[in-house]
């Protein structure tokens, strides 16, 4: 488990009101994904007549975004598209980053996305936004969520509870579900590994019946592993959508 491991690179001994604030491993990887996201979006913002690829592919992203939010929250959810499509974009960046085979300045790689504590805060921005839409648009209405219209009074005493906590634990499934893709994904690759290493180690009969399957499958799993990226960040991006449609339209 080394490779989910927090360790401070700069300021070990930093601490401010009891609180250690060294600058960890995991602040690296998240700083290099937000410069490489930085470099990908600036440099896809040419906006020429005949666009090349960079700017193809940025568009490409942008506008599969805007169909996203337009799609879930309708036209008037534009002015959310550039929170969610940031949200996708950092996360599908951190998730393909951690996949990277070497790492960067003797720092191996690391998939932040795969620290609940991370996903946690990312879900809790996203919860906090519908929070802050449901009550600036319908003010105490919004509680009118939980009880779904044309409920009976009886049946509301019973449903308005059941609501009200499947709604207060959407931002730990969506904080869980990104959480547990990434690291379950990482550890069967760790696992994999180990077993073409230990394959080799026994004699060259272990390596051919232990080692090249597990290397076969350990290629395979990396592969699936960019698609579990890519998905993980569209699901986190469309449930933030649903959410907030549910705040802007209640129903």
């Amino acid at each position: 488990m080394h490779q989910f491991t927090v360790e401070p690179l700069v300021g070990a001994d930093w601490n401010l009101w009891g609180y250690n604030v060294a600058f960890t491993n995991s602040a690296l990887w998240m700083l290099l994904a937000f410069v490489a996201l930085t470099v990908f979006m600036v440099g896809g913002m040419k906006r020429q007549m005949v666009p090349g690829r960079w700017q193809m592919a940025v568009e490409t992203f942008t506008g599969f975004i805007d169909d996203l939010v337009t799609a879930n929250i309708g036209h008037g959810g534009k002015k959310y598209v550039p929170y969610v499509f940031s949200l996708f974009m950092f996360i599908l960046f951190a998730n393909l980053l951690g996949l990277m085979p070497l790492g960067v300045v003797g720092v191996h790689p690391f998939t932040f996305t795969s620290h609940f504590s991370v996903t946690g805060v990312l879900a809790i921005m996203s919860f906090a936004i519908v929070l802050a839409v449901g009550f600036w648009k319908h003010g105490l209405h919004f509680f009118s969520l939980f009880v779904p219209s044309g409920t009976p009074l009886v049946m509301a005493i019973i449903i308005a509870p059941i609501e009200f906590i499947s709604f207060l634990f959407r931002p730990f499934s969506l904080a869980l579900r990104l959480f547990v893709a990434m690291m379950a994904g990482h550890v069967l690759l760790e696992v994999l590994s180990s077993f073409v290493i230990s394959g080799w180690s026994a004699g060259p009969g272990f390596g051919v019946l232990v080692g090249i399957p597990s290397f076969v499958l350990m290629v395979a799993i990396c592969a699936l592993e960019i698609l579990v990226s890519g998905i993980q960040a569209y699901v986190f991006a469309l449930l933030t959508s649903l959410y907030i449609n549910d705040a802007e339209h209640l129903h």
